[in-house]
């Protein structure tokens, strides 16, 4: 990840809703770099470097229990709503 001007790290915020998970694995298959399967699904990182992978995990989980986020604007990148 480069730094913004402000300083700030430029990336992405990754969260995963525990509680809909349902361990289907496919962003652990899509995003190995990014996510691990425990019980359920969890980010091996808060805040990663942007990647199509992580997009992808997040657009085709099959409950939307992932959601991508941009760090400096907060907005919500996947899945689209």
């Amino acid at each position: 990840m480069s730094p913004n001007g402000s300083g700030d790290q430029a990336g992405w915020r990754l969260a995963v809703d525990q509680v809909r998970c349902i361990s289907s694995g496919f962003c652990v298959g899509t995003a190995p770099d990014h996510f691990a399967m425990d019980v359920v699904s969890a980010p091996l990182a808060d805040v990663v470097a942007p990647s199509d992978k992580v997009i992808e995990a997040a657009e085709f989980c099959p409950v939307e229990a992932i959601s991508v986020f941009d760090v400096q604007t907060g907005t919500q990148l996947a899945p689209k709503r």
